[in-house]
């Protein structure tokens, strides 16, 4: 089964981005359900579908399959109506663990967060002093709850 474990934070100071590369995001949800959603996300000349099951703590099933950028792009234009999430992710390794800061833009433009994906929900990691207030499971700061009630309308 595949599994997520990721804890969630917002960034207190940007600058850490400046000298990191980033790739634009481009993403959108078929599906909204309580127990699960299901996103398509394009990256650069890549696309996947993904379906994600209900967060227990910092875990949740999740399941990603590759697909054409072309099914992509019609799926968030014929299917996921006005919520799409517009985005730059930057990668910061961290040992073997590695911190992804996700800038918005467009509706959600001012929210800076950072995830940091482990093997478990015990894994120790350092917290750098670039991180703000832990929000992992805050509903709000999910993507999917971004698309409906983006950051700008809170």
């Amino acid at each position: 089964m595949g599994q997520e474990i990721e804890r969630k934070f917002l960034v207190s100071n940007t600058t850490v981005t400046q000298t990191l590369e980033g790739e634009r995001l481009t993403q959108g949800y078929l599906s909204h359900d309580k127990h699960a959603t299901v996103r398509v996300r394009i990256a650069g000349a890549s696309a996947w579908l993904t379906i994600k099951g209900k967060t227990t703590g910092a875990t949740r099933s999740e399941f990603e399959y590759p697909i054409p950028v072309d099914d992509a792009r019609q799926m968030l234009d014929e299917l996921c109506g006005a919520g799409v999430i517009d985005k730059t992710r930057y990668r910061l390794p961290q040992g073997d663990l590695c911190w992804e800061i996700d800038v918005f833009h467009g509706d959600n433009t001012g929210l800076v967060v950072a995830e940091i994906e482990l093997p478990s929900e015990d894994t120790p990691f350092d917290k750098p002093e670039w991180l703000g207030d832990d929000v992992t499971g805050e509903t709000r700061y999910y993507n999917s709850a971004l698309s409906t009630l983006p950051y700008k309308k809170w």
